[in-house]
Formats: structure tokens, C-alpha cells, sequence
């Protein structure tokens, strides 16, 4: 009796061809948004607001000056202090714009992360495509959607990267069962970094407990210590300056979540697959983390959303959980709902070409326009142009400027004297109106400068309206 059976559909070649195919189409797409960001990175034009004001305080820190203001200053400073000497001490170094030094930082750190969560799913479910698949689902959605903190100068993804690095180092020490305390060491000096990335050391903590390590009240307490000594000594060496500037008045209000949360909208598919997961498997080890690890990051958004001017960074320590949770959902898929129906290979299919989707479906379309216009990529080589002839103006002012783009300013070699930010959220807070601003800067005899509109970003991104102009 013959009882050889034809090889299944879903084979272990097959798997392979299909994962190989995934990610060249991945990296492809990372790759394609990616161009844009590091395009412009080599431009003199600020890219982001806090740009020039990074530079302003790296600079300051690099001269040995102070980097936290008076409290009646017209300028505010609510970073802490590590980002500015680390970018201005290797710019000082290397005799390089701290611009420059900060927008390479950005980089590397956007590579670091995704390395990190390479490595992340690999602890917590094993395998390589599921991995890599997160990996580069998180290098894709960040070049495509948060390009004003790619190859730019602003502390946030390197605290991001430092903070991945702990993360990691963590859950291998807690595989291996030893002590987390030195993770949990290394997620404080990230928060001396940048501050506002309360997700990890959260979910890091809570993980202790959940896992009922035995390690987690010592850890915890040590960590919490190491916060506090950092936080008096950064007290005794800058004054009380350090923490009236961490504190800073900020407007809090729902409507600035709300006209925040529609962002959402770009990990929400990622969100749904990785729940679709978690459903069936809410027992397992990467189940329960990532569970923990994405429900917190969310909340944390959510909440810092509440202040006025916080930006989408505010977002990162999501995207960077929803990666790891791309990873684990994607490595393992057969125990789903959809899966047990249409088998793994068709949902690994959906699931890919549903974020593949999403990830390029938009008209905004800036590595396009850089390589098919001329107008685009000519718009910022004359913004940098506008920069230098305003810079020269400002230079030839009489004491000191209010610039609009801090970056004119600093050209100028004029002193940082007003911090719009600072301005706005006195206002937004009623603690004074506009016209007492004015009156202020009128009174210390500060000329306010508009820079030239920038002509690049905005609905010049647009591929539709640009096809439209080609057309007319």
C-alpha cells in the first residue's frame, strides 16, 4: 500500500523564500523614506525648532558655561543635563558644528534601536524573521512618519537608543536570572538624557514584580536611589536654576491630546495585529511583556499629550514597543485565530502586505519629489541661502535679537535671549498676556526678527499636487 504523502504547501523552503521576500520589501521601504531625512541632514537650515536651541545649550555646555537660565530669563531650558555635554564635548572634539555632531547622533541612535529590537524579540520569542520583521517595520514607520527627528539635532532618539540598550540588557539578565539592577542603572542615566521616556523603566519595574523576580524590591529601591542622587547632584552643581527649569510652567488640557491623538491612526494597524496575537496567547512569556510593555507606552503618550507642546516624540516609547510586538506576532503566528483558518503562510502574507500598505499609501511623498523635482530639491538649497543672508542680517543689528529660528541667531553670533516657548506657555497659562511680553522685550531692548519662511515640508511634500503643477 503506498503510503507516501505529497509535501505540504507551507515548507520550510517556502517559509524561507516568503520571509527573504518580506524583508528585502521592508528594507526596501526603510530605505526609500529613509533618503530624504538623510538628504537634507547636510543642510544649514533647522529643521526643528529645538535645533538651534540644542545647539545654543550644547554649545554652552562645551564652553563651560551654564546651561540652565535664571528663572526671570527670558529663556527656559526643562532638558536634562547629559545630552548637551555629550554632543558638546565630541563637537568640541572633533572641531565640528554640534549641529552637525547632534544630527549624526540621531542616526546612529535610529540604527541602535532597531538592532535593539532585533534583540528583543530574539529573548523573549526566539527566531530570526520575527526579529527582523519588527526591526525593520520600526526603521520603516520612523523614516516615514517622524522625519523632523531623524538626522536631526535633538536628544531624543539617542535617549531612546540608551534606553533599548537597557531594555534589552534587562531582559537577558532576567532570562539568565541575574540581577537587573545594572539595566534598571543604565534606564536612569538615560533619563538624564532625555526625560520623558517613562515607559521602559515603568513596564522594566512592573515586569520585576510580574515575574516575581527576586531581585525586584532591590532593584526597584537601588534604581529609585540612583534617581535621587542624580537629581541632588545635579542640584549642587547647577543651583536651584536645574530644577525651576525642569519644572517650567506648561499648559495641560485635553484638547492638546485630542489634537494630538489622530496620529495614532499609523500604529493602530500594528496595535490591531499584535492584539490579534496576544488574544491567543495571553500566557506566554513574550504575550505577557509585550502586553505590559505596549499598554504602558500607550498611557504614557497619552498623558504627556495632556502638555502643551509636546510633540510627537512623545510617541516614540510606543512605536518602539509595538516593534517588539510586530516581531513576536509575526514569529508566531500559527496560534492565532486567522491563522488556524487560512493557515500561517497566507496571515504572514496579510499581515505584511496590510503594514507594507499602510507605510506607503500617503501623498506625502518626500523622497519622490526629491528625485523626480527639481523645484524641491532647489527649495532647500534656497532655504539654507535664506538662513545665511538672514543670519547676515541679524548680524549687523545692534544688541540683541529675538530670532523666530534660533539657528539665524546663533550664526549671527547673537546670545540665546528669548525662548518662544517659554513666551508662549507664560501666555497659555495666563500668568501674562501678549502684549505684557512685548512690553518685556521692549523694556531689556530685544529686536525681534522673522526669518524667511522656509519653502520646503508641508503640502510642497505633496506628490499629487506636484503631478497637478506638472500637468497645468
Amino acid at each position: 500500500m503506498q503510503t507516501d504523502r505529497a509535501p505540504p504547501a507551507d515548507t520550510a523552503s517556502d517559509s524561507r523564500s516568503r520571509t527573504a521576500i518580506y524583508l528585502t520589501l521592508l528594507a526596501l521601504i526603510g530605505a526609500w523614506f529613509l533618503a530624504w531625512p538623510l538628504w537634507r541632514a547636510g543642510f544649514l537650515i533647522e529643521i526643528w525648532p529645538t535645533e538651534g536651541w540644542n545647539s545654543y545649550f550644547q554649545d554652552a555646555a562645551a564652553a563651560g558655561r551654564p546651561i540652565y537660565p535664571a528663572v526671570d530669563s527670558f529663556v527656559g531650558n526643562n532638558y536634562p543635563p547629559l545630552s548637551f555635554y555629550a554632543i558638546g564635548f565630541i563637537g568640541r572634539l572633533l572641531g565640528a558644528d554640534n549641529l552637525f555632531v547632534g544630527r549624526a547622533f540621531s542616526l546612529l541612535a535610529l540604527v541602535s534601536i532597531v538592532i535593539e529590537i532585533f534583540l528583543a524579540v530574539r529573548i523573549l520569542a526566539g527566531g530570526r524573521a520575527g526579529a527582523a520583521v519588527g526591526a525593520l517595520w520600526y526603521l520603516a514607520i520612523m523614516a516615514r512618519n517622524s522625519t523632523v527627528y531623524i538626522g536631526t539635532n535633538d536628544p531624543q532618539l539617542a535617549g531612546e537608543a540608551i534606553m533599548g540598550a537597557a531594555l534589552v540588557w534587562l531582559l537577558s539578565r532576567c532570562r539568565n536570572g541575574a540581577s537587573p539592577t545594572p539595566a534598571l542603572l543604565l534606564m536612569v542615566v538615560a533619563g538624564f538624557w532625555k526625560h520623558n521616556m517613562v515607559a521602559i523603566p515603568v513596564t522594566a519595574i512592573l515586569w520585576l514584580f510580574v515575574i516575581r523576580s527576586r531581585f525586584a524590591v532591590s532593584a526597584t529601591v537601588t534604581s529609585a536611589a540612583a534617581c535621587i542622587i542624580g537629581i541632588a547632584c545635579c542640584v549642587l552643581i547647577f543651583g536651584g536654576d536645574f530644577l525651576a527649569n525642569l519644572l517650567a510652567v506648561r499648559q495641560y488640557a485635553l484638547s492638546n491630546v485630542i489634537a494630538n491623538i489622530g496620529h495614532l491612526q499609523w500604529t493602530a494597524l500594528a496595535l490591531l495585529i499584535w492584539a490579534g496575537w496576544a488574544f491567543g496567547n495571553g500566557k506566554s512569556e513574550a504575550a505577557r511583556f509585550t502586553a505590559l510593555h505596549i499598554g504602558v507606552s500607550l498611557v504614557a503618550c497619552l498623558l504627556q499629550w495632556l502638555g502643551h507642546g509636546v510633540g510627537l516624540n512623545a510617541e516614540f516609547d510606543l512605536i518602539l514597543a509595538l516593534g517588539i510586538g510586530i516581531g513576536v506576532a509575526f514569529g508566531g503566528i500559527e496560534s492565532t485565530w486567522l491563522a488556524r483558518r487560512i493557515g500561517a503562510r497566507w496571515s504572514r502574507d496579510l499581515m505584511m502586505a496590510a503594514l507594507m500598505l499602510r507605510l506607503v499609501v500617503s501623498d506625502r511623498q518626500e523622497t519622490a519629489l526629491l528625485i523626480l523635482s527639481n523645484q524641491y530639491r532647489s527649495s532647500v538649497h534656497a532655504h539654507q541661502q535664506a538662513i545665511l543672508a538672514d543670519a547676515a542680517q541679524v548680524a549687523a543689528v545692534r544688541g540683541d535679537v529675538a530670532c523666530e529660528v534660533k539657528l539665524v541667531c546663533r550664526l549671527a553670533k547673537k546670545p540665546f535671549v528669548v525662548d518662544e516657548f517659554k513666551m508662549e506657555e507664560l501666555v497659555a497659562t495666563g500668568r501674562a498676556t501678549k502684549a505684557q511680553v512685548a512690553a518685556m522685550l521692549r523694556a531689556r531692548q530685544i529686536t525681534t526678527f522673522d526669518a524667511t519662511p522656509p519653502t520646503i515640508g508641508g503640502d510642497d511634500a505633496s506628490l499629487l499636487n506636484w503631478w497637478r503643477r506638472q500637468r497645468s
